[in-house]
């Protein structure tokens, strides 16, 4: 399967209705390893670990052909107040 931070980037915001940055981590671009901010509104009133399972709930196909993975999940009043800082 290959991966692509773009790929990533679609499926999320279609699927979580997500504003999010994705960022492949990998040092030679070979698409394995990423890093991913997600905001989204679907994010509201729960946890970190459900909004965590959210996401890997999304990307589901796509996990077992990564090789590391980060994410960071903040609804948009959290993204609004982190970006202020």
């Amino acid at each position: 399967m290959e991966l692509s931070a773009e790929y990533l980037r679609e499926k999320l915001q279609r699927d979580l209705e997500a504003e999010h940055v994705v960022e492949d981590t990998t040092l030679n671009r070979c698409s394995c390893s990423f890093r991913v901010l997600v905001v989204s509104a679907k994010f509201e009133g729960k946890p970190l670990l459900q909004r965590h399972r959210l996401v890997n709930a999304c990307l589901a196909e796509e996990l077992p052909h990564i090789h590391a993975f980060e994410q960071k999940t903040l609804t948009p009043d959290q993204w609004a107040r982190e970006r202020q800082k």
